[in-house]
Formats: structure tokens, sequence, C-alpha cells
């Protein structure tokens, strides 16, 4: 068994961003892989084959220095920076967003984000819902916990099985649909865990699957109910994920092209091996991969700070926008980018921006969306929307519809027994699709 820990992050409420999971001997929540894979399986539907990349901008991101501009707003409102024109006329973001700014006809923007609320949480990010939502019960399950909830493992039959949900940073939550739909969040040691042992072939892999069958088939045998019919199936399911080894590949960058890793400048900046191995994930088969990116609580020297993260953020998002369509994927890859909120349209003494609910933005690619657009504005400091305000859960509401999961009808069954739907704004956002 081992217990995995994320990256440790503190931001202004003190609390620390340290995800742990406890996996290989135990799986996930003290579950074995073959049960987690047979807990996903139940309710499964025909998935739609789009997948999600979901980059978690931890800590708050300023919306008024990223992609909502303000040249004209008073220098203590629109700061250090200024904008720069994209390949879509009209469309302008920051200057350091040098490569971003070449692929803009692959993205919108939404600058008029409402419905936000000043919480160092990533579930607003993840779900679309305050963290404060049915908390007494778990709370409210991330997109990733409610396709596995709905879809159960996603099939790899020509190389084994992956994962639905993969959380690379152990932010997630997977609210009252329990431990059972929780990310797999393979770190460290615990990528030996996809690897079959070197001192085990895989005959004798397959003499301990047999003997885990007869056991399992005696534990039918005395079970009435029928609820051990389809425990073989799942034990194949969590042996194949092993013996095929897609997974762990997928995991490992060093057997990506040298040149592809260059393209993501991560020797540079580290964090940006996310992206790639989030978009190998999804070539392996898995639905839904999540992960922070960077620090962004910044209540002092924001500029400082931006100087030195946007251009690699802006460098790993458009390789893995230019990657993605290489391969033929982009459309069927939904990227999703977002922060708890925005920041104070006013600088602050510390040279810094505070919390700012009223307004954020939302950065969307791929997916088969139409992009190349800026939905939304903010007045002319960016402290509110004053055009097309665009509530967060319509965000959500129309990444469901384009993963085929119609929110107008499914309900999930709370703890209590009552059925809750997906999202309480349930509106498309017509401009995407």
């Amino acid at each position: 068994m081992l217990t995995l820990l994320g990256r440790r992050r503190r931001f202004c409420d003190g609390f620390s961003r340290r995800g742990f999971l406890k996996i290989g001997a135990l799986g996930v929540g003290g579950m074995a892989l073959p049960e987690l894979l047979r807990a996903e399986a139940v309710l499964a539907a025909q998935a739609s084959g789009k997948s999600i990349i979901n980059i978690i901008l931890y800590g708050g991101p300023s919306h008024i220095d990223m992609f909502d501009m303000k040249p004209k707003a008073p220098a203590n409102y629109r700061g250090d920076f200024s904008p720069i024109p994209t390949n879509v006329p009209g469309v302008e973001i920051c200057e350091l967003f040098g490569e971003l700014a070449t692929v803009a006809d692959k993205y919108s923007i939404i600058r008029s984000i409402v419905g936000m609320n000043g919480e160092h949480k990533n579930s607003q990010s993840d779900s679309g819902w305050s963290v404060h939502s049915l908390n007494t019960m778990g709370g409210r399950p991330s997109v990733g916990a409610v396709m596995s909830k709905l879809w159960g493992p996603a099939q790899v039959t020509s190389r084994g099985t992956a994962p639905t949900f993969v959380d690379l940073t152990g932010v997630t939550r997977p609210g009252f649909l329990g431990q059972v739909h929780a990310g797999y969040r393979p770190d460290g040691t615990g990528r030996a865990n996809l690897t079959l042992n070197p001192n085990i072939s895989l005959t004798r892999l397959d003499d301990r699957a047999n003997l885990l069958k007869g056991l399992d088939r005696l534990r039918h045998d005395v079970d009435r109910s029928g609820m051990m019919n389809a425990v073989d199936s799942f034990t194949q399911r969590a042996v194949g994920m092993v013996t095929s080894g897609e997974i762990a590949t997928a995991l490992d960058i060093e057997k990506e092209d040298p040149q592809v890793v260059e393209r993501y400048a991560i020797k540079k900046y580290g964090e940006n091996k996310l992206m790639l191995v989030a978009r190998r994930l999804v070539e392996a088969g898995t639905r839904y991969v999540a992960f922070t990116w960077g620090g962004w609580d910044t209540h002092s020297n924001n500029f400082p700070t931006l100087r030195s993260e946007l251009p690699f953020l802006g460098r790993g998002l458009t390789a893995l926008i230019e990657d993605l369509e290489a391969r033929g994927r982009l459309d069927d890859t939904i990227i999703m980018m977002s922060g708890e909120f925005g920041r104070t349209p006013w600088v602050n003494g510390s040279a810094g921006r505070d919390h700012w609910p009223p307004a954020a933005f939302f950065f969307l690619a791929g997916g088969g969306m139409r992009h190349g657009q800026v939905i939304g504005a903010t007045s002319p400091r960016g402290d509110r929307p004053v055009d097309r305000p665009v509530h967060l859960q319509h965000v959500f509401h129309t990444v469901y519809h384009q993963l085929g999961i119609d929110a107008d009808s499914v309900t999930l069954i709370d703890p209590n027994g009552r059925p809750r739907y997906l999202l309480d704004h349930r509106e498309l956002i017509p401009e995407l699709v």
C-alpha cells in the first residue's frame, strides 16, 4: 500500500493544498482495483466519445491581466501589461501569451462569468458548485466523478482498460457519490503498480488471476443475491489495466518524441509536463483528466508572479492544442481552464490584486464547439459584466451537452435517497454549440 502526496500549496485562507490517496494493495479509499472498476460500472451508459482535460488555476487568477485587458483604464486598474492581437480579428489577450495568440481560432474566452463565490476551493472549477453545496453529505461531485458514475470504466478493447477519471494533482472530489468514484491519482512509486513486476511472468500472473477467480466463485456460490455474478470480468479488467501497460506508458513522458516534449517547454517549466501527460492519458482511453497549474493567490507581487507564470502557461496550452489537432483529437477533447474567481480590477498597496467574485473568465478549447470568439464583456474597468453575463453553471451545462449527458434530465441519488440534478442553472451557451 502506498500513500500519495500531491504538490503542497498554501493560500491566504491558511489551508494546505495537498491531496493524498492510498493505492496499490488497497486502491482507492481502501478498495482493491477490481472493486473500484466494478463500482464504476454501476449505471453504465453509452459515452459520446469525447474527453475532458480540466486545468484548474488554483488561487484565483487575475482576469484583467490575462484575458480581459483594460488598456484605457486608469494606471492603478490596467496594471503593467498590454494587450496584443491574436489570429482572430478583434480578439486581444495579454502580451505574455505570445504563442497562445497564434491559435485563438481554436478556443473561446468567456469574459463575463457570474455566479462564483470567494472561496479558495477547486469545487467551482471542477463541478460548477460552491464547496458548501450539500457539504454535510460530501458535497457535489466533480464532472469526472459524474462521468465515472454514469459511464463506468472506459473500455480500450484493443489495448486494455483505462480509468475513466484521473486526477494528477489531487484536487478533485467525488462528492456525495463516494470514494468509489474518486479520481485515480497515480504518482511517484504508485506508477509501479501499473506495471507488471519483472519477477512475475504473464503465465504466473494468469495463474494468480485464475486462483482469484476460483475464490470469487466460492464467494459467489454462497451469495444468494447474485451480487458476485460479474466479479470475474472486473478482475480481468484490473489485470488488463496492468498487463496492457497503456496507462503506465501514458504517464512516462520519456517515451514521448523529444521534439514534442521541447514544444511544451517542460525543461524550463516542469508543470507543463502535466499538460503532456493529460494528452497521453486521453489517447490511452481516459475520459477526464484534472490537474492544477501554477499559483495565483496574488494579493501581493501580482505582476512579477504573472510575468514568470503566463508565458509558460501560454506555451503549454498552445502545444496541447496544436498537439491534439495534429493527432486528430482536438474535436473530441474539451479543454477547460478556470480558477475560483477573478481579481480586483484595482491594484492594492502591496502591488497585488485581491479576491473578486463578481467578474471572472472561463477558457474553453476543442470539443467540437465553435471557437475563435470572445463571449461577454465587463465594464471599462473590469469590475462587473455589462454584456452577456454567463453563469458558471451554464458552462458546465454546455460541457455536459458536448459529452452527450443530458443535464436537463439526468439525476443522481444522494445518500438520503433524494434525486439531484447535475446543475441548477441548466442553459446552453448558444454561441458555442
